[in-house]
This record gives C-alpha cells, sequence and structure tokens, in this order.
C-alpha cells in the first residue's frame, strides 16, 4: 500500500511518498508485465512504438504531434488529468517529427507515462471528495520542460518521482545491474567508477546503447543506482 504525507506544495492535503526502491520495483514490474504479454519475451532497449502502446493502454489519448509552442519552448510533454476520465496526454511535435531527437522522445513518453500511472488517481480522489474548486485546486494539466524530465529537485515531488521512474522503466534496475556486473568483471573494477573517468564514459556510452536512451538519462540512471560516483573511492560494489 502506498504511503502518503502532507503535500508540502498545497496542491492536495496528502501526497504519495515512494523511496527510490519502491519506484525501481514497481517500474520493472510495469515495463516487464506489459513487455511480456505483448512480445512474449522481456528484451532492451523498449521499442519507442512499445512505449507509446503504454501509454494508449493507461490514457484516454496519446497526442504525439501536439503544438506546445504556446506554453513555452522548453515544454516537451504534457499531461491533463482530469476527474472521472483517463487522462491525455500531448507530446511535442518537434520531438515526434526529428529522428535526432527520438532519444528525447522516448525519456518524454515514460515520463508522461509515469504520471499517468502514478498521479492520475489524486485528481479522482480530489473530485471524489467535491472540493476540487471549493479548495483553489488547479484543475489543468501538467507540463513537463526539459529540464524536469529526468532529473526534478524532491521538493517538487510530482516531477522528481516521474523523472526518477523516466529512467526506471526505461533502464529497469535489475538489466542495468546486470549490465555494469559484465563491464566491471571484463574490467576488474569492484567500485563506483566517476562519471568523467576512462571507465566511467565508457560506462555510460555501454548503458546508454544498451538501452536506448541520451548519455545523460544513462548517466543520471547510473549515479541513482550508485554505479557512478563523485569521488574515486567508490564503494565496493561487487566481490
Amino acid at each position: 500500500m502506498v504511503m502518503h504525507i502532507k503535500d508540502g506544495t498545497g496542491r492536495f492535503a496528502e501526497r504519495p511518498h515512494f523511496t527510490e526502491a519502491e519506484l525501481d520495483a514497481e517500474c520493472e514490474e510495469i515495463i516487464c508485465d506489459f513487455l511480456r504479454e505483448l512480445h512474449g519475451t522481456v528484451g532492451y532497449p523498449v521499442a519507442t512504438d512499445d512505449l507509446t502502446k503504454l501509454i494508449e493502454l493507461h490514457a484516454d489519448d496519446l497526442d504525439l504531434y501536439a503544438d506546445l509552442s504556446a506554453l513555452g519552448e522548453d515544454v516537451e510533454g504534457l499531461t491533463e488529468f482530469r476527474p472521472g476520465e483517463k487522462p491525455h496526454v500531448k507530446i511535442s511535435r518537434l520531438l515526434s517529427d526529428d529522428l535526432r531527437r527520438e532519444n528525447r522522445l522516448r525519456t518524454t513518453l515514460t515520463h508522461e507515462f509515469s504520471h499517468v500511472h502514478f498521479h492520475s488517481y489524486l485528481w479522482d480522489s480530489v473530485a471524489r471528495q467535491s472540493s476540487l474548486f471549493d479548495t483553489g485546486q488547479p484543475n489543468q494539466p501538467m507540463t513537463c520542460k526539459r529540464e524536469t524530465i529526468l532529473a526534478a529537485i524532491k521538493t517538487d515531488w510530482m516531477e522528481w518521482q516521474a523523472g526518477y521512474a523516466c529512467g526506471a522503466l526505461l533502464m529497469p534496475a535489475t538489466a542495468v545491474k546486470h549490465l555494469v556486473a559484465s563491464f566491471f568483471r571484463d574490467h576488474g573494477i569492484y567500485v563506483a567508477v566517476t562519471p568523467d573517468s576512462t571507465h566511467g564514459r565508457n560506462l555510460i556510452r555501454s548503458a546508454a546503447d544498451t538501452f536506448r536512451v541520451s548519455e545523460e538519462a544513462a548517466s543520471v540512471r547510473l549515479s541513482r543506482l550508485s554505479f557512478l560516483s563523485a569521488s574515486a573511492s567508490g564503494q565496493t560494489l561487487l566481490q
């Protein structure tokens, strides 16, 4: 059962609280179950078309060619929550129309799906209490800017949760651990490496290629799983 705590942002009376381990476990279950049902097997990278199918399964509508320019140049995704209905998801056409931005498209898709999966019920709960408008709660879309797609500050809990889940869906913890274990054994490494070291850069590239994400996204995910360290004296990870 999800733990709820007071919402310091004032959006809701209470909001869901997830540990990183809880998000890792749930996201891995979501993507693995979905891929098994769709293909009978789990493999990476997750196809971009499969990510769109995942959203379409849980949202009322997915618009991959939305004009979001009126919301700002840095807005690349939007999820509209509607009490009593499934959310509507819009992705900037600037991502869908440009093959060079496929990695950004993939992270935006998983970020918006994370809002759909983890946050939709909040609007339904408020509506059931008939207080959506009485308490001044905004009935407006969640706009996702490029700088918060991967890593938002923890005080912005909705964006932080969606950003963490974005990486956990594209790069599930178990698959990342297997990749890192193989890389470390091949190179005789037993501690976390720094991202700017030769081994660190090669590990980031390996993860980016394996899961078809940007090197930035791979670096964020490896850091969150403690396989990249800011200092050279990292924690022993493999025996």
